[in-house]
Formats: structure tokens, sequence, C-alpha cells
């Protein structure tokens, strides 16, 4: 709530000025005063600069709150949509007030005619675009409630399915890769949800139960996945339930490989015991779908961190990714590599805690996926190695933590493309943007931090998790 303070503000500035205006009109200097030859009065002149004054304020607002909603969420796509029309609106009706009684003087009976004929043309065009924001929004608030809990999927949900400010980036959409011809590993281990597909998860009826779990709704969906918010009846435990449909296989045996291979990764991923991984509590199957129920969370993703209207203090931010650096070397340890390393998977909870999640979950989705010329992915966030389908390790998730870091700290990404070959080419061969441009005042050991963390060369980047944690440490100590 911090940062829209400013609405006060103009809020203040408009009623101000509005009152002005009358104050100003009932002075005797502008009582007294005439325009020349013209039959304007000082007074009318005074009320007509403060009134134009304060619609200028009104439309500076609507517009600086429209830039200012967060990119995911369909109440700041709602509001998105209803803003524009709703202050264009205001203002033409304001406007129209104030210029009849300046002008009113001045207008023939037939040029106030046309006048008149003109602001009713300009008014019913605004309501009716006014209407049709209503009506193009009215679909998509019915289906989404305010209040819900956040946890890893939902989070990461709204920002697959909710529109955004602008067309989104290739460069965060699913897109399809060719594998290079010298890829040493299946092309398809990477993973990334889209903003325009869904899955088609039971699609006939409403799941009432997945496995033991009760399924009490549907919290968020993606490309790859539906998640649900269920309830162990044994223990009377609420667990989010994220449910991956199997691709449908010609031969059955090719469906029995593909489940082994699903518990076989969960397993690895369930066995991580760390306080800033979300806990995976069980797996299970039925027919095409397998599910993995894990804890719940409430809190934010730090997609909303990567705004420069909501940067914070380099401080934190430091001790926010020395954790996260923590927590990726414990996995990496058992072996287990996230993949999609992404502000949005990682959140910041009601408590305090920040927790990484969806591990696993791009390995697991690569088993459901039966071509193998394609790879899917978060280009924004892959490191060279990755992006060319070759093998990885848990280096490539220190790359893509790194560029999560230079995000935090300077509100844009370190690799920009206009398409999703061009962006692929800035992330294997060219330097990334020196952050010190963006934000001068980082500290130099961020900048040599961040220049390491993004090597394109493996070996000279960090190697463990726990070497980035304490370089990160020692920063922050320096920080003032």
């Amino acid at each position: 709530m911090r940062a829209w303070r400013w609405v006060w503000l103009y809020g203040i500035g408009i009623v101000v000025v509005w009152l002005l205006g009358p104050e100003l009109g009932d002075m005797p200097m502008f009582k007294e005063m005439t325009l020349g030859d013209s039959k304007v009065r000082g007074s009318q002149l005074a009320e007509f600069t403060a009134d134009a004054f304060t619609l200028l304020l009104f439309l500076l607002l609507g517009h600086r709150a429209v830039s200012q909603l967060p990119k995911e969420g369909k109440w700041s796509s709602f509001l998105r949509r209803i803003i524009p029309p709703s202050v264009t609106l205001i203002i033409v009706l304001a406007g129209h007030r104030v210029l009849r009684t300046l002008a009113g003087p001045f207008l023939a009976e037939m040029d106030r005619m046309i006048y008149n004929l003109i602001f009713l043309l300009v008014g019913i065009s605004v309501a009716l675009w006014l209407i049709l924001a209503l009506r193009r929004s009215s679909a998509m608030l019915m289906q989404t409630s305010e209040g819900e809990p956040i946890q890893q999927e939902p989070a990461q949900s709204r920002e697959e399915s909710a529109p955004a400010r602008k067309p989104p980036d290739e460069a965060d959409k699913t897109v399809p890769l060719p594998a290079p011809p010298s890829s040493r590993a299946q092309p398809s281990n990477l993973q990334q949800e889209s903003h325009d597909r869904t899955v088609r998860i039971d699609p006939s009826h409403q799941r009432r139960k997945l496995g033991r779990y009760a399924v009490i709704r549907e919290l968020g969906r993606g490309s790859t996945s539906v998640v649900y918010l269920g309830k162990d009846p044994t223990i009377q435990r609420f667990v989010a339930l994220k449910a991956i449909r199997f691709d449908e296989v010609d031969e059955p045996s090719e469906l029995v490989e593909i489940k082994r291979r699903f518990f076989r990764e969960v397993k690895s991923v369930g066995l991580l015991s760390h306080p800033n991984i979300v806990t995976i509590f069980d797996a299970g199957d039925e027919q095409d779908l397998g599910f993995i129920a894990m804890e719940v969370l409430e809190g934010i993703t730090l997609k909303d961190w990567c705004r420069k209207a909501n940067l914070k203090p380099i401080k934190r931010v430091l001790e926010l990714v020395t954790t996260v650096a923590q927590a990726l070397d414990h996995a990496h340890s058992q072996g287990v590599v996230h993949r999609d390393i992404k502000p949005a998977n990682i959140m910041f909870t009601k408590d305090g805690i920040a927790k990484i999640t969806d591990f696993g979950i791009a390995r697991i989705t690569s088993f459901t996926k039966t071509r193998t010329d394609v790879i899917l992915g978060t280009p924004s966030y892959m490191s060279p190695e990755q992006l060319v389908g070759e093998k990885v390790d848990g280096r490539s998730d220190l790359f893509s933590l790194g560029v999560v870091l230079y995000e935090l700290l300077t509100g844009e990404r370190p690799f920009q493309g206009e398409s999703i070959a061009s962006l692929t080419y800035q992330i294997a061969h060219k330097p990334h943007r020196p952050p010190a441009q963006i934000r001068t005042d980082l500290p130099p050991c961020c900048v040599a931090i961040i220049d390491r963390a993004l090597c394109k060369a493996v070996g000279k980047r960090y190697q463990r998790g726990l070497e980035l944690a304490e370089d990160l440490r020692t920063c922050r100590q320096t920080c003032t």
C-alpha cells in the first residue's frame, strides 16, 4: 500500500485546485478585470484556469494509476480496462460545463448547436467505450474471486492467465524452440506456463476427488497443469493439488513408463526438506492424470518486487536472494535441479519466509511431452546451456538466480530481445547490460556478483549456491 500513497497527493491537489477557482473568482481584482473588448471577465478566466488544472491532474492520476497496476491479476486487468474510459468520460462532462460557461457568450445560435452536437457525439463515443470495457471484463470477473489463498501455483497462474498490461513479451510465453542437432539431452527438459493455452483436465465435469483428497475448488491453471485447493480427509489438512495431464499414448507400456518416471522424480523432490522449499506431501495418479499434494502458501511472488515502482532496498534483496541460494544448494546437493527459477516461482509468505515453488515440475512436465524436437521454457531466465538443450546442473539454476537478482535490483532484465531468436542470441553470445548503468547507487560488490553469476562459461560461474550465498552475505554487510 505504501507504493500508492501518491494517490492521496493527487487527490488533495485536485480538491485544492478545484476549490481555489471560485475563491479566486470572488477576489475583487479578478471581478473588476475584463479581457480587452471580450465579454470574458477575470473571475471567469480564474475559474476556467483552476478547472482546467483540475482536469489535468485528474488525467495524470488516471494515467499513473494504470501504469502502477500489477502486471498480473484479473482485478488489475479489469481496472486497466475501466479506468481510461471512466476518466475520459468525467473529463468530457466536466470540460463541457467549463467550456460552455466560458465560450457561451461568443457562440451564436448556430455555433451553439454545432458545439452541442460535437459534445453529444464525443460523449456517446466515450460512453460506448466504457460499456464495451465493462462487457469485456464482466465474464472475467465472474470467473475469479478475491481473497483466495495464494500458494505456489495460483501465484504463477495469475501470471499465466491474466491479461497483461500490454501484449506479453514473447520471452515470457511458452514457445517451441527447435532442439539443436548437438543436443545431448532430452530437449523437453524445460517448462514454462503459457498465457494462451489451457489444460483440458477432466473437462466433462468438476472434479470432486483426486486420490483420497477432496477437491474444494480450482485455484489456477496453466498450459500443463491445474491446481486445486484440496483437503486430506484423514488428517483434515488443506493441500494444494497440482494435477498434470499425461499425453495420450498409443501403447499402454508408454503410459506405464511415463508414470514410472513421474513417481521417480516426485520421490526425489519429495525427499527435499528445507524451510525455504515448498514441501511435497504425497503424489498419486488417476488414469491419464498425475497429481502432487503440496503445502498451501499465502503470500506474494517476487514478480511483484521486480517492478521499478516497487523495488526493495538493496540489503533486503541481498538477504532474500541469499536465502534462495542456500535453498538451491541444498537441493543441488541432493541431485535435484529446479530448471525454472524465476520471480514467479519464488514466494514471500505472509510470515516473511522465502519459498521456492515448483521444484521438479519442469522435469516432470517434460515426461508428458511426446515431441522431442521442442523445448519449453522461460527464455528470459534460462542459462545459455539450457537454451540450446544441453544437459544442465545446479549451475544453470544459479545463472537463473543471477537474472532474478539483476531484475530485483534494477527493475529490468539483463537480456532483451524483440523475438525469441534475438533473445536467445543475446543470452548465448552477448554480455548483459551493466546494472550500474540502470541503477547508479549499486555497490561494486553487487555488480561483481551479478557479473559472475551471469557468466556464459559454466566453469567461470558460481559452482555452488553456498558460494553465491557467502558473497551475497559479505556484500550485504558492506552496504550502508
